[in-house]
């Protein structure tokens, strides 16, 4: 797992601003898979060949009292969302990036949050604090910026560090010091278990598909703590396949909870994600799909994992023949999920199609380690060519000389060509799907890589 970074602040500092300009960075060349979601609340960025993990937690907004104007910022006002905001961060983070504004000097909100920070931080037997904090200053591109970044010593959390999100000043130092207090990246344990996250908004039923995936009379269960904070792993062995169930069930309603803490538990369902091979993306079928269930469909998609799309509380629904069809249909087109991604109606409640659950995530799974050979594979390639040959881009024609299956988990293709940026989308998606009319890989993406030939 790769470290992760929490950037926390009161409201307007430029969290978000910073946020996405180390996105940017790492993000330059942009994936042209459509629907792929970009409203990100989680991002990789790479500093000095260190790659991490950056987490906004911007929007939080003062909650009016009372009586009170509109525009009062009286920072009691969201006292409480800062601390829920600030201690979640110290929970789930490696580091902690705290971000203040010089032009408005240190606010009561800003020595709110950093006594939250210093309190919740826990101190090493080497008298050193987890996770460490780094102090930014932002919107120090005045001539006095760096002077102003100074009275912020008065928080007591280190050496300042003066930077413009905007335009990117001091933002090197700053990395500088992120990297050289971050945890390496944490190996992967070798295990021949299937990992299946089960993944979804609140209240949509994961705890009752669990319960339900678990009470199968072939399945040998030995709970176990969870191994990471975010979840409980659940070894089990089904039909021989030993197994681990990736619960990220449990999170409160949103109503339940301050704006913006909801967000950790999308950021809890990312790393779920993250670890898994199979994920099972749970959604209501009640309720209309939300920004939360493309935030997690996103996820999957970024994260290369297969899927299955699992429709529970579907003995709640008024159905006729065409039911099913309309919504897969409308599902697709919501969350942005193609044609491969098998979609499954149950009712955790009722066990309605329950016992197809785990055995379409081993189905997938398994598709998701087949290897085409390689002589197969260039006849496929040249047989699709024919069929359909590359069109002309400015007088020239993409030329594919040899394709090979250079990986499994997930499958990745590459593809030797006179010159990669001739390779427009749509003949990748044509040749994407040629590839999967002969090799389904069922609930799994393709990655499709195109060099020159000569590299």
């Amino acid at each position: 797992m790769k470290p992760l970074v929490a950037i926390v602040g009161r409201p307007n500092v430029g969290k978000s601003t910073l946020f996405n300009r180390l996105a940017g960075e790492r993000l330059a060349v942009v994936d042209d898979t459509p629907g792929t979601t970009r409203d990100r609340l989680v991002a990789e960025a790479e500093w000095n060949g260190v790659v991490f993990d950056i987490v906004d937690t911007g929007g939080i907004e003062p909650l009016p009292r009372a009586g009170a104007s509109a525009l009062a910022t009286d920072s009691a006002q969201f006292v409480p969302q800062m601390r829920a905001q600030a201690e979640m961060a110290i929970a789930e983070a490696d580091a902690v990036i705290f971000m203040c504004e010089a032009r408005l000097g240190v606010t009561a909100a800003d020595r709110e949050v950093a006594d939250i920070l210093r309190r919740a931080q826990t101190r090493r037997p080497d008298g050193t604090r987890q996770p460490p904090i780094l102090l930014a200053v932002n919107k120090t591109e005045n001539l006095t910026g760096e002077q102003d970044a100074y009275a912020f010593y008065e928080l007591g959390m280190g050496d300042p560090y003066a930077i413009s999100a905007l335009h990117g000043t001091g933002v090197a130092d700053l990395l500088d010091a992120l990297v050289a207090v971050l945890p390496p990246a944490a190996p992967e344990a070798e295990t021949e278990a299937v990992k299946i996250a089960i993944v979804g908004k609140p209240n949509v039923g994961k705890s009752s598909l669990l319960n339900r995936l678990l009470g199968e009379e072939r399945a040998i269960v030995s709970p176990l703590p969870g191994t990471t904070r975010d979840a409980i792993d659940t070894p089990l062995t089904y039909a021989g396949q030993p197994l681990i169930l990736i619960d990220t069930a449990g999170v409160r309603r949103r109503g339940a909870i301050g704006p913006g803490v909801e967000k950790w538990s999308v950021l809890r369902t990312f790393k779920a994600i993250a670890r898994a091979d199979v994920a099972l993306l749970v959604v209501d079928a009640v309720e209309p799909f939300s920004q939360q269930d493309a935030h997690i469909a996103g996820f999957i998609l970024d994260e290369s994992k297969s899927v299955v799309v699992v429709v529970n509380k579907w003995d709640a629904v008024e159905k006729d023949t065409y039911t099913m069809d309309a919504y897969t249909q409308r599902l697709r087109s919501t969350l942005h999920f193609l044609d491969y991604v098998p979609v499954l109606f149950i009712s955790a409640k009722t066990g309605q199609r329950c016992h197809q659950v785990l055995p379409l995530a081993l189905q997938v799974q398994a598709e998701r380690t087949v290897r085409i050979p390689t002589a197969e594979l260039n006849q496929l390639v040249r047989d699709a060519v024919v069929r359909h040959p590359p069109p002309s881009r400015s007088g020239r024609q993409l030329k594919i000389n040899f394709a090979s299956q250079v990986r499994t988990d997930p499958p990745t293709f590459l593809f030797h060509v006179n010159d990669p940026e001739l390779a427009h989308f749509t003949y990748r998606r044509y040749l994407e799907n040629q590839i999967r009319a002969h090799y389904p890989f069922t609930g799994t993406p393709l990655k499709l890589s195109f060099r020159r030939k000569n590299d």
